[in-house]
């Protein structure tokens, strides 16, 4: 087809050759970047973020190769139409100078017509012949033939842009759905503008047509997965926010020391601290409490439930609920939690769990504790600090009729008990062995708390103790939520 002219202006000339390769070899190293990002994004099909990340490479990528070969078609400038005899049937071939189309390919077929108003004539590429699927040995379809090809809904669309251009003069930009011989449906994008004769009236309408089936596709694979990652990421935010309201209805609302009225005002100072996980942004199912009992004394206890989510949370709930209860009915320790674990082993989701459980009595300062797989209370005392020796007892949950021994400590006035769960301490970076065993990492973690005891002897309260703990780890990236509770035995 001829360069069009219009009354008042020349056809467009091609930029210089090197402008064009140096756009070329742009296009072909911003394209390696691109696949070496596609490369690292997750490939996990339950990914919603991974299969998002996937999919904008890939339309970045597919436009990136088609803006390759359409600066080449630039660059190497229009190619020979092929003239085919009327009597030699012919399949829609491929033009001479430029390469098949790619499979998978988004803009990779580019065709164009022009349509004479004053003699009636079409003329167009070959490329529009494979692009709406007709015989290149047929002759091209005129302007009125062409909504024929065009689905029903759409048509309407490709008469106003018709007219308006051929009328009105304004250029045509828009897209339609065609129905190929074979049945299939492809989506076409048109530019076009009215080529206006000497007197101004048109004399012709040339213009640009591309099949973009392939890049509606994929436009739409982005869209889709941009919106599920949307909603799992407001499903998330759901429930990080419900989680975060039950929580803090169960725990208690501390902002400093706790003292309990019943046994004096210097009997008992607790204060304790929640460390949310800096990898996750669902809330755990650690607890801490300190709950004066009826009878005088004092239950402490801190846990820890399997899991992230509401629904982690809400176990966490209905065990810390169970075992004030039972705590309440005077319940030992031991006895305690054989029927957390039981309750534990009867939910209709299994779970598992660890917990010490203390019971102070202020008339004898005597600790009586029970623990379930969980680390065992520390005991400071005039500037250095040990574990108690823990009685047996397994997870919460992980068999069913356990039994859980009891164990017993004399305390002095001036001793600090610190009760925590794992993960307070996060594992060093510089760790040798980042797959060592639980046993030596909690050893480790268990020591640098201990290290704190002299600076915990020159506390005034267990407040500032709770606050040296969270300026000593709280700012520490931490895999997994934690608690700690200090309670310190007073006159």
């Amino acid at each position: 087809m001829p360069p069009h002219l219009s009354a008042d202006r020349p056809a467009a000339q091609p930029p210089p050759r090197g402008t064009v390769d140096a756009l070329i070899s742009q296009t072909r190293r911003l394209r390696g970047e691109v696949d070496a990002v596609r490369r690292e994004a997750p490939a996990d099909g339950e990914d919603a973020q991974g299969r998002w990340q996937r999919a904008l490479c890939n339309l970045a990528l597919h436009q990136l190769n088609d803006l390759d070969e359409h600066l080449a078609q630039l660059r190497d400038g229009p190619p020979a139409v092929p003239v085919q005899p009327a009597t030699t049937p012919a399949a829609p071939t491929t033009l001479p100078g430029s390469a098949a189309p790619r499979q998978g390919s988004l803009l990779s077929r580019v065709g164009s017509a022009e349509w004479n108003l004053l003699t009636d004539e079409a003329s167009w590429s070959g490329e529009l012949y494979q692009i709406l699927g007709r015989d290149a040995a047929a002759p091209p379809l005129t302007l009125d033939e062409l909504p024929s090809l065009v689905l029903d809904e759409d048509r309407a669309m490709l008469t106003t842009m018709v007219t308006d251009c051929l009328i009105d003069a304004k250029p045509i930009d828009g897209e339609f759905r065609i129905v190929r011989p074979d049945g299939g449906v492809r989506t076409v994008h048109m530019m076009g503008e009215p080529v206006l004769d000497t007197d101004g009236s048109t004399a012709s309408m040339w213009a640009v047509l591309r099949d973009v089936s392939e890049l509606r596709r994929s436009q739409r694979t982005v869209g889709e997965t941009r919106e599920s990652l949307r909603r799992q990421q407001h499903v998330a935010q759901t429930e990080r926010r419900l989680a975060v309201e039950l929580q803090e209805a169960v725990l208690p609302p501390w902002r400093g020391s706790l003292r309990f009225p019943r046994q004096g005002p210097r009997a008992l100072d607790v204060a304790a601290h929640y460390l949310p996980s800096s990898t996750s942004a669902l809330i755990g199912g650690n607890w801490y409490d300190a709950l004066e009992l009826p009878d005088g004394e004092t239950l402490l206890s801190v846990g820890d439930l399997t899991g992230h989510g509401v629904t982690v949370t809400s176990g966490m709930a209905m065990l810390l609920g169970a075992l004030r209860g039972m705590a309440v009915a005077g319940t030992q320790p031991g006895q305690l939690l054989s029927w957390l674990n039981q309750l534990l082993d009867a939910t209709v989701q299994p779970a598992l769990g660890s917990a010490v459980c203390c019971r102070y009595l202020p008339a004898t300062r005597t600790l009586s504790w029970a623990q379930a797989g969980h680390p065992a209370p520390l005991l400071f005392r005039d500037g250095t600090g040990r574990a108690l020796a823990a009685p047996d007892g397994v997870l919460l949950g992980a068999t069913s009729g356990a039994d859980y021994g009891q164990a017993e400590a004399g305390l002095r006035v001036g001793d600090l008990l610190l009760l925590h769960t794992e993960g307070l301490v996060p594992r060093r970076s510089d760790s040798p062995d980042p797959g060592e065993t639980g046993i030596l990492e909690g050893t480790a973690a268990v020591q640098r708390l201990l290290d704190l005891a002299p600076r915990f002897g020159e506390a005034r309260t267990a407040q500032d103790c709770v606050r040296m703990i969270v300026e000593e780890f709280g700012e520490t990236e931490r895999e997994d939520d934690a608690c700690v509770l200090i309670a310190r035995i007073g006159s």
